[in-house]
């Protein structure tokens, strides 16, 4: 954890950027809870979960612990009423309407209101969840009347390549997109996040403006399952 902090900081300090803008998300896919503990005891207290199923098992475990929770994975319907149930205070993978309408009528049921993240998909992959950027400004304006969410930034999961002006030219729109949002001064929308880089490409996101990374691999170590088994999950 220490060498990912000096990586977003020596980051920050090539795009002359205050390090205490970004902030370092722990990805815990996949990783024991006892593991996870070490980590929240270590001072890094934002984690996040790709799957419902893994919140659920970890909840008692870490429910001592002080953090925060959020959700990156693919969020089905089925599945709203369980994700606020172990206390996820920002859903990062908001990707379309009907998610939203249906996430709003539960929290709505419960009395809450909860954060999120616009997902979208920058890198054109038929694979990759998220709303294609030609219709981010649209989803944006629909989920900013549901009162319940909390719109609070855009995320998204570039390109896997060792390419970096590739992965770069993701982040990149995933900025453009944020400003003219910003421009819009849209009602019930305030766009200080973009949630983008992990691993191997941190240092990329934070140069195109980056306010969350999400790290698993560089501080857990490599998991028995690849990337694109978090990403590719069934469309529902």
């Amino acid at each position: 954890m220490a060498a990912i902090q000096e990586r977003i900081n020596n980051a920050c300090k090539e795009s002359n950027r205050n390090p205490d803008e970004v902030k370092l998300l722990l990805a815990t896919k996949t990783v024991p809870a006892e593991r996870i503990k070490i980590a929240l005891q270590a001072g890094h207290t934002l984690i996040a979960e790709n799957k419902v199923q893994e919140l659920k098992e970890k909840y008692e475990t870490l429910k001592g612990v002080p953090h925060t929770n959020h959700f990156i994975g693919h969020l089905q319907t089925n599945k709203i009423k369980e994700v606020l149930k172990y206390d996820v205070s920002c859903v990062q993978s908001l990707d379309r309407l009907d998610l939203a309408e249906k996430l709003h009528q539960r929290l709505q049921f419960e009395n809450k209101t909860i954060e999120v993240l616009i997902q979208v998909n920058t890198s054109f992959e038929e694979s990759k969840f998220g709303v294609s950027p030609d219709n981010a400004i649209e989803l944006v304006e629909q989920v900013a009347q549901l009162e319940t969410l909390k719109i609070k930034g855009l995320m998204t999961i570039g390109l896997f390549s060792a390419e970096t002006q590739k992965v770069r030219k993701c982040f990149r729109l995933l900025n453009d997109i944020q400003q003219q949002i910003i421009s819009l001064n849209i009602p019930n929308v305030d766009m200080q996040e973009l949630s983008m880089g992990m691993s191997g490409d941190l240092e990329t996101a934070i140069a195109e403006g980056a306010t969350i990374v999400r790290v698993g691999t560089a501080i857990f170590g490599e998991r028995i399952y690849p990337d694109s088994y978090y990403w590719n999950e069934q469309k529902a």
